[in-house]
């Protein structure tokens, strides 16, 4: 299945979030079986997903990874069982190369990585060979150690210069240009301020001309601001950010609550393209 020209949408696309795990912060558990996630997979692009993230490791702050073997064992029955009959792209959503190989061969078109190469420096020429999509997540240190007093002098230029030193990076390594997407990794190794920060001033990110894609949903520090919201409670403080990450010009807006949020990106981009 073709996928887009990321800076030429007219409107940014819904990514559908699929953790086939037994431990991710909000729905860990609920699709570990593959009749399960395949269920919930259809299920969202009935809904209005544009993009299925499959996930078969847990990268909430404090979690332990898992080894490849069983990463690929959650992951592979789904997206062989979906590919070429669900009608969207399919993303892996991993740090390790062997299982972004071995899901791409599967039938993944893009690789969403939390931490831009960096956990993996064979993730380029895995991307490059295969000639994936690959977006680029910005994370400080590890899923189990990100959250250990994260320190920024200026956030949004220390990420921005970070995530293009990537981008160029991959490219160097073969990767080419136009199928690059940055993330600003909103909650990997930010405090509440440099989250709220990074929102705030999303559209200097895009403006620096790479497709972005950003993941708010369900979030801990919209937790925080919802006076201690349990994950599944959260709705209207993804909406909020979605909403505004549409105005800022992002291409790709990843949730978990779909027909919700399909709702708020088709609002807020009629506003955002409005004369």
């Amino acid at each position: 299945m073709s996928l887009p020209r990321w800076n030429a949408l007219p409107r940014p696309l819904v990514m559908g979030v699929l953790n086939v795990t037994p431990d991710s912060f909000s729905d860990g558990g609920r699709f570990l079986t593959a009749a399960a996630a395949v269920e919930r997979a259809f299920q969202m692009v009935g809904e209005g997903a544009d993009l299925l993230d499959v996930g078969g490791e847990s990268t909430r702050p404090g979690s332990e990874p898992v080894d490849a073997a069983e990463e690929l064992r959650r992951v592979l029955p789904v997206i062989e069982r979906l590919a070429g009959r669900v009608g969207v792209p399919l993303s892996i959503d991993t740090t390790k190369s062997d299982v972004a190989g071995a899901a791409i061969k599967a039938g993944a078109a893009i690789v969403n990585d939390i931490s831009g190469g960096k956990l993996d420096p064979e993730m380029a020429y895995v991307v490059a060979e295969t000639k994936a999509h690959w977006i680029l997540g910005h994370i400080r240190g590890t899923p189990r150690d990100m959250m250990d007093n994260p320190v920024y002098g200026d956030v949004v230029a220390e990420v921005g210069d970070e995530l293009m030193a990537l981008a160029a990076s991959a490219e160097e390594k073969g990767v080419p240009g136009d199928v690059i997407l940055v993330d600003p990794g909103i909650g990997f190794g930010k405090t509440l301020d440099h989250n709220l920060s990074l929102l705030k001033h999303l559209d200097e990110l895009v403006g620096r001309g790479r497709p972005v894609c950003v993941g708010t949903s369900r979030k801990g520090f919209l937790g925080k601001l919802l006076g201690g919201a349990p994950p599944e409670d959260r709705v209207e403080g993804t909406a909020a950010t979605a909403a505004l990450a549409v105005s800022a010009g992002v291409s790709i807006v990843r949730v978990h609550d779909v027909k919700a949020m399909a709702r708020v990106v088709a609002v807020a981009a009629a506003v955002a393209n409005a004369r």
